[in-house]
């Protein structure tokens, strides 16, 4: 375990904020995060990180910030058509779709070059093009905060919604994620009507496999989204919000190309990005805070851009679109 103070997380958020945390806990293993727990001579408050890549801080952390080295994968149970894989909480999220696509296993490969850890997908309940962590994970193992107890958690006691989970609401900040467990596909399955992966396939005149697929998925991230080592953001910012179809007629009836996607039966998804576009704000910037050229749902830190700034370009940007669309748009990013 290795234990610092007056610690830099420069390292820790890619949205590039040098900001300093009062304490700095790293571990290896369950065992070790048991015992710090029960010791309880940690400096409050606490917060559990994975690379920070959804994370916005307003400053320094005056606390005591965790973070996981639990690595490995687990076969746990197999059958003709599925693999259960537990995976420790800080591997790397990319690298385990990658192994999916090494072992030939069908589910995680749309959720590719999403940053983070495995940990934080659990969280998060992240998603891209038509897949979501919560179509995969089986169980979640946790380690309770005030008692240093272990607690497995089904898929359905994690509560799952769009970018939502019981870990970011009811049980906030009282586990943290030590392994999950994920079901992949033997035989195929794929994912390829949502955004322009069918597009691209055909462009690309290559044969559907899991390997083409995860190159094609890489190069559309690629193009869209700023590397986080270039220009500090933290992908995403905005969740899309889901409205009823009702409200979504009425705005067609007005913005004739406006898209969505199913949600429900009653509602729809409107993607954040394309009404942030229509209010203008593309390319633009507040200061050192600004929105990404090529895709509007990023806010990036074009230098120097402390947190404050970039909350004030998100709070100016949730403005333009309540008043030009009637939809309120909110952060998929954790403010600290």
């Amino acid at each position: 375990m290795k234990e610092l103070t007056d610690y830099s997380l420069l390292r820790h958020n890619t949205f590039g904020m040098d900001v300093r945390t009062a304490h700095f806990v790293e571990y290896e293993s369950v065992e070790e995060l048991c015992v710090f727990l029960k010791q309880k001579n940690y400096e409050l408050p606490l917060l559990h990180i994975g690379r920070g890549s959804n994370l916005l801080f307003s400053g320094d952390y005056q606390g005591t910030v965790l973070h996981s080295l639990i690595k490995g994968y687990e076969v746990v149970s197999e059958t003709s058509d599925t693999v259960d894989v537990r995976v420790g909480a800080g591997e790397v999220w990319d690298d385990f779709v990658a192994y999916t696509v090494q072992k030939n296993l069908y589910g995680a490969v749309n959720l590719s070059l999403i940053p983070g850890e495995v940990g934080a997908s659990a969280v998060q309940n992240i998603g891209a093009y038509g897949v979501e962590a919560k179509d995969l994970i089986v169980s979640v193992d946790t380690v309770c905060v005030s008692t240093g107890e272990l607690r497995q958690f089904s898929n359905e006691e994690c509560c799952y919604a769009y970018r939502k989970s019981i870990f970011k609401q009811e049980l906030k900040g009282k586990y943290i994620v030590t392994h999950v467990t994920y079901r992949l596909s033997k035989v195929p399955v794929w994912h390829l009507d949502y955004g322009n992966i069918r597009t691209e396939l055909d462009k690309a005149f290559c044969p559907l496999t899991l390997d083409n697929l995860r190159r094609i998925i890489i190069r559309i991230r690629e193009e869209k989204l700023p590397d986080p080592a270039q220009m500090g953001n933290a992908g995403s910012f905005f969740m899309n919000p889901v409205i009823p179809k009702k409200q979504f007629a009425d705005l067609q009836s007005i913005y004739t190309d406006m898209p969505s996607y199913p949600a429900s039966e009653d509602c729809v998804k409107v993607p954040a990005g394309w009404m942030i576009d229509r209010c203008g704000w593309k390319g633009k910037s507040l200061g050192r805070a600004g929105v990404h050229a090529r895709q509007a749902l990023v806010l990036v830190n074009l230098g120097g851009a402390t947190g404050k700034e970039i909350m004030a370009l998100a709070e100016a940007v949730v403005a333009s679109v309540k008043e030009k669309f009637g939809i309120d748009i909110h952060p998929e990013v954790n403010y600290i």
